[in-house]
């Protein structure tokens, strides 16, 4: 089974991605959780350890008892890294490659590892040229996306915005997973 790194971003969205773990924890895999600081407002660490059995990491600059580069291992482990929810600011930030919290530094040492980002927002931001243009850039570099589906969202707008569903979000992953012919 497969090492999986899960970025959680701060999105309403986020009790969406716990699904998600479980998921993939039930089908064997090793699902190592990593939260901003903003998904903690939406979603507690201990749920994510609950549903994994493994640690979850949220500071790039914890004390541990024992020295690891965590940006770095978490980034070596992960066979593919899956970011969902993925908010307009992290899409932002790995687009103009800005690695200032734990997260981002995982996907910057993640090079060369297939990344999938799962954007989650309003519609108006997801439509947004910016957005747009960062989607487009790092589609360009070789990220992977799950296109955000047509809902109606937490904030009442009816839009496109809405996390991908559970099961199209586990196809991508799988099919990242499979050795190329």
């Amino acid at each position: 089974m497969a090492n999986i790194v899960l970025g959680v971003t701060g999105s309403i969205a986020a009790y969406k991605a716990a699904d998600l773990a479980n998921t993939l924890t039930k089908e064997g895999h090793t699902v190592t959780v990593v939260m901003t600081g903003s998904a903690q407002e939406f979603i507690a660490p201990l749920t994510f350890e609950t549903l994994t059995k493994q640690p979850v990491y949220t500071d790039a600059f914890a004390r541990t008892d024992a020295f690891d580069v965590e940006h770095i291992g978490l980034a070596k482990q992960a066979d593919v890294l899956v970011i969902a929810p993925a908010t307009a600011n992290i899409i932002g930030k790995i687009a103009a490659g800005i690695a200032d919290d734990l997260l981002t530094t995982v996907v910057m040492a993640a090079a060369g590892k297939p990344v999938l980002i799962c954007p989650a927002m309003n519609t108006v931001m997801y439509e947004n040229p910016i957005v747009q243009g960062n989607i487009e850039k790092l589609a360009a570099l070789g990220y992977r996306f799950v296109e955000p589906r047509e809902s109606l969202l937490a904030c009442g707008d009816l839009g496109k915005g809405a996390l991908a569903e559970t099961a199209d979000i586990l196809q991508q992953i799988r099919s990242l997973l499979k050795p190329n012919d």
